[in-house]
């Protein structure tokens, strides 16, 4: 029994030394940069996948973010009707309209902090296209108080969704709902709109008097 628990020592002593040895001649060798042993490397150096798709590592499937089922639609997400092109912003402008009627008072304030937040330094405090950003554009951004001022509320929201011209889409920085807080605000900055003429009684009127006078 004795002789049989020295071999055992014996084989544990030998394997101990071995392995300081190994590690020490090896060190000349190895590089000087590297951490040493990995343990579970996989769970520090994971592959990087592409979205949507599967990956077969090691026999073993992993599937990343799947698509959505197809024709639904994320809760709290209202899909936006209107295309990115020039007949979507003129719809826009004649059917869109703010549903968070009811709501103005609060929602403007909203409004006024994000506009504080992503607007001011192109449009300037005032909506006068006078911000410190908007003045080193090749174009400043022209004034809300000025040759914006009748711009309905759907072609803003639009504007702000979309981008227009050196304007970049806000789509992915505000929810559909605060788009339309800063769409308040900016409807304040407008302030009072102007009478729109209608240009075609305009013309029909001065037809029939000429129409008249022969």
């Amino acid at each position: 029994m004795k002789k049989h628990y020295k071999t055992i020592k014996f084989v544990f002593a030998s394997a101990l030394v071995g392995l300081v040895l190994t590690s020490f001649t090896s060190c000349g060798k190895r590089d000087q940069n590297s951490p040493g042993v990995e343990f579970m490397p996989d769970m520090y150096r994971s592959p990087s996948l592409e979205n949507y798709s599967s990956h077969t590592i090691d026999g073993d499937t992993l599937n990343n973010a799947k698509q959505p089922v197809a024709g639904t639609v994320a809760r709290g997400y209202l899909p936006y009707a209107y295309a990115n092109t020039a007949e979507g912003y003129e719809s826009a402008g004649l059917n869109l309209h703010n549903p968070y009627g009811s709501q103005q008072a609060a929602f403007e304030k909203d409004g006024e902090v994000l506009y504080g937040k992503f607007c001011v330094h192109c449009h300037g405090a005032t909506g006068a296209g006078d911000g410190k950003v908007g003045g080193k554009l090749p174009g400043p951004p022209p004034a809300y108080n000025g040759t914006l001022k009748n711009l309905p509320e759907g072609k803003i929201f639009h504007t702000i969704t979309y981008g227009k011209g050196t304007m970049g889409s806000h789509a992915s920085q505000l929810t559909q709902e605060e788009r339309w807080k800063l769409v308040f605000y900016v409807q304040k900055l407008q302030g009072p709109k102007e009478a729109a003429s209608d240009s075609t009684k305009t013309v029909a009127a001065v037809t029939l008097t000429v129409a008249a006078k022969h």
